[in-house]
């Protein structure tokens, strides 16, 4: 399989000399083509880092980190600019829509920027808009739709233009539980489509969807664990056991 995502022996400090602290500890990860992967760690155990890392909106301390072949902690100004446009999706707990534009807009803007046809961003947006259940909401502003509405808008804005990697950061922190659920589902099209997803959550149930799970403690891969042929309702289980396993309070993972 091909591999999108390698993320070799990173590290990452803040602070100065007298308040040092290491964030990520020579971290190493792999994803390949088409993989759902969760990572989850309690407050302050570096999975928000490692998200930030390769989403390129910090830099390593030293490491580096390939997205596609492409070591992108080498790649800065117009080119850093360039990969981020057209290789990475974002999916954000607060939605990020951009109110004056409206659900088709919101989702066409990323095409429109790479210069694509209008009639290929109209054949695109219809084909995800059916698939993502938002055809109903295209000609909508954000503030007309349901909180469930806007996140698998935004989920069509981070696919629309096949990016190698979409990255997702506590993408059901806002929503209900009927519509974290429904977003959940439509992930799966999303896993159809050759999408690679990279997910920090701290919820259980969310990270019950994905295909493997990476448990990071003190800025190290703690554990991590596949779901194979599990239910989502037996890989729940079996990702309780280690966050049992890690200590934390297991209100924070439901």
């Amino acid at each position: 399989m091909e591999k999108i995502l390698k993320v070799e022996n990173i590290e990452k400090y803040y602070g100065g000399r007298s308040s040092l602290t290491k964030a990520i500890d020579n971290l190493s990860l792999e994803v390949e083509k088409g993989e759902f992967v969760a990572i989850m760690g309690s407050s302050g155990s570096g999975k928000t880092t490692l998200l930030n890392v390769i989403s390129t909106i910090d830099c390593v301390t030293s490491g580096h980190i390939y997205v596609g072949g492409i070591d992108i902690t080498k790649l800065k100004g117009n080119d850093l600019n360039k990969f981020r446009r057209e290789e990475l999706g974002f999916i954000f707990q607060d939605f990020n829509l951009l109110d004056t534009l409206t659900a088709y807009e919101n989702i066409a803007l990323a095409l429109s920027i790479q210069n694509i046809s209008a009639k290929e961003i109209d054949v695109r947006i219809k084909k995800v808009a059916e698939e993502l259940d938002i055809k109903s909401v295209l000609s909508k502003y954000p503030y007309q739709m349901s909180g469930g509405q806007k996140q698998r808008v935004a989920s069509a804005r981070a696919i629309i233009t096949n990016p190698k990697l979409v990255l997702a950061d506590e993408p059901t922190g806002a929503l209900d539980s009927k519509s974290a659920k429904m977003l959940l589902e439509k992930f799966n099209y999303l896993d159809e489509l050759g999408a690679t997803i990279l997910m920090v959550t701290h919820d259980a149930f969310t990270a019950s969807y994905a295909r493997r799970v990476v448990f990071i403690k003190d800025g190290k891969i703690f554990k991590e664990i596949h779901k194979g042929n599990d239910s989502i309702k037996e890989f729940f289980d079996k990702i309780i056991d280690v966050v049992t396993l890690l200590g934390g309070d297991l209100n924070d993972a439901l």
